[in-house]
């Protein structure tokens, strides 16, 4: 077993994180098969998976590549990579995806046919918009249709598998033979992996998979097909940006889509209080600034800046972009043309095509910096100098306070922050109605952003692949979802239960599409109609959901639903309980509808 040398990257994790991984390494043990050499195409597949260096391989089973499945388990003994069972492809990219938002590395994921690929689409979607990278093996009937089985391999079988995501991955292939299928997915990891990250996919033929191999397979080493491709700082466009930014007398910074890395982090900080900059962050992408920083520009918005935010822009001479998501969106969100010069820090524009306008409108940019925002905050700072340090004043503002007496989400919330209490916490996912300011963010793990793609169903998956990557970290994983978020994923969390993966899950349920509604209300003020009817086919009431009973179907620990805003507190604090003695545990909150004030002006105005 082994023809690739595989180089060690673990050497960095933690301990805690290294004996979680024995944990869970523990659960589905095959019986040893004894098997120390490839003999059939799909062994060479696996040794390929295993040189890629990922822990995990999330799937849903299916015969297409049923080759492959036994290599997995009888071959490389279940482990590097480790199988994750998932009751469905959505979920199983979902949770590569989590996965990868707090550790920026790829898991595999597999999945069944051409009929798999079409259940995973919109997780891959997801996928492609949060720029997070993975490797997704799929499979097809027989290219050689003589060797195809009446009917079932026919129907499983396309010309052109690839087509059906090809507008949202980065590459893909469908290799003819085991050595092709080492090179495609070396490639593929090796795309996945490169700045500006994304998904790839590589179909393999059930053929290939199954043959067996006429001649040994001469080893490579795998690091030499995958070379690293350090970036780097545009030096004449780095001195431009520094120039405006030391001139500048209300620059603001916008930080969007970066790592989570604590010193990239740290760097961002001494960088907007060397230019005493405001900041202004995004509630759809993870914590890139700390909110509770005096320079922070009021709390993080998920549709548009708050009234604090737009008033920091509308002044501003210079804007920095730290890959902002939707740069043109955000000028016109603060009325149109603005005054300021923009210096844009991105990668993005290499993997704009002609399929998806994921990509947003065209902005306008004075200075272009292509490179991760990671690279050029260390060298801005260097550049600029160290000049005069800003003191930067305390900020002034009451702490947060829900207001009102229903049982809205800023009140489950407040409530979920004191029964968290200082225990370090990562928000996996929140819900629409979330208010930005109802919790502080001071660390880049705190928050991992949202779905990305607007595909309702991807909280459940997307937090329990984040929950699985701290899991031995001493982050407390915490997802808040909307009802119909989680009645879509709901089985994701049976894979967390199995494999022993904590999670704290928390519904925000308004037993509605309520996004929806308001989209309904606001056609209705267009047209001159009745506002009141908004509510016909978006309600999910009568009979109400017992979303708690859903969980413990799955194997998680359910409470509710709660109705009282009294009984907030106590129930976050048995349902934390039950994750730190290492199980999934979901807490139904029956919510008023609504959104933050903000959202709602946003989402309900008769027009642009």
């Amino acid at each position: 077993m082994g023809f690739l040398k595989v180089a060690n990257t673990n050497r960095d994790r933690a301990a805690p994180a290294r004996a979680a991984d024995t944990e869970l390494a523990n659960i589905d043990r095959p019986v040893p098969s004894g098997v120390n050499a490839a003999g059939f195409g799909s062994d060479v597949v696996a040794d390929a998976l295993r040189a890629l260096d990922v822990p995990y391989i999330a799937l849903n089973p299916g015969a297409s590549y049923r080759g492959l499945h036994d290599s997995l388990v009888n071959y490389l003994g279940n482990e590097k990579p480790q199988m994750l069972l998932c009751l469905h492809e959505e979920s199983a990219v979902a949770i590569a995806h989590g996965y990868a938002k707090v550790t920026g590395k790829p898991l595999a994921v597999a999945v069944h046919s051409n009929v798999g690929l079409m259940h995973a689409t919109m997780a891959v979607f997801n996928a492609w918009c949060d720029r997070v990278p993975m490797v997704i093996l799929g499979a097809t009937g027989p290219v050689d249709a003589t060797k195809r089985r009446p009917w079932i391999d026919w129907i499983h079988t396309a010309a052109d598998q690839g087509a059906l995501i090809r507008g949202f991955t980065k590459w893909d292939d469908q290799p003819a033979s085991p050595l092709a299928a080492r090179e495609a997915l070396l490639r593929a990891g090796w795309i996945a992996t490169t700045a500006p990250r994304g998904p790839t996919y590589v179909n393999l033929d059930a053929g290939m998979q199954e043959a067996k191999l006429t001649e040994p397979v001469a080893p490579i080493d795998a690091q030499r097909f995958m070379p690293g491709v350090p970036g780097a700082v545009p030096p004449t466009a780095l001195a431009q940006a520094a120039e405006l930014l030391r001139n500048a007398k209300q620059p603001v910074i916008l930080a969007g889509r970066v790592s989570r890395d604590l010193d990239a982090w740290k760097a961002r900080v001494k960088l907007a209080e060397r230019l005493n900059a405001r900041v202004i962050s995004d509630l759809k992408v993870a914590a890139a600034f700390p909110t509770d920083h005096p320079l922070h520009a009021g709390a993080p918005g998920s549709i548009a800046p708050t009234p604090e935010g737009l008033e920091a822009l509308r002044a501003a001479d210079v804007l920095l972009s730290l890959d902002w998501l939707d740069l043109a969106g955000l000028v016109k969100h603060a009325g149109g043309a603005l005054a300021a010069k923009i210096v844009q820090v991105s990668l993005d524009h290499r993997l704009h095509n002609g399929w998806s306008m994921d990509y947003q409108a065209l902005p306008p940019v004075d200075v272009m910096l292509d490179c991760e925002p990671d690279l050029a905050v260390p060298a801005l700072i260097e550049a600029l100098g160290p000049g005069t340090r800003h003191a930067v004043a305390a900020r002034d503002s009451a702490p947060f306070k829900p207001a009102g007496d229903k049982l809205t989400v800023d009140y489950l919330a407040d409530a979920l922050r004191r029964a968290v209490g200082e225990r370090p916490a990562s928000l996996t996912h929140v819900s629409l109605s979330w208010n930005g300011a109802s919790w502080p963010l001071c660390h880049p793990l705190d928050y991992l952003g949202s779905d990305a793609g607007g595909g309702v169903g991807g909280g459940p998956g997307i937090s329990v692949g984040a929950a699985l990557a701290l899991k031995g970290s001493g982050r407390l994983p915490v997802a808040v979802c909307g009802d119909g978020d989680f009645l879509m994923g709901v089985t994701a969390l049976w894979t967390a239960a199995h494999y022993r993966i904590p999670l704290l899950m928390v519904i925000a349920n308004n037993r509605s599409f309520f996004n929806d509604e308001l989209h309904q209300e606001r056609v209705a003020r267009m047209r001159n109609r009745p506002v009141e009817n908004r509510w016909v086919g978006q309600r999910i009431s009568e009979p109400d959901i017992d979303l708690a009973a859903m969980a413990r179907a799955q194997g998680a620990e359910g409470f509710g639903p709660v109705t009282a805003i009294g009984d907030l507190e106590a129930t976050f604090a048995q349902a934390i309980a039950a994750v730190e003695a290492g199980h999934v545990a979901v807490v139904d909150v029956r919510v008023e509808p609504g959104y933050s004030a903000a959202t709602t002006a946003v989402m309900s105005r008769k027009s642009e």
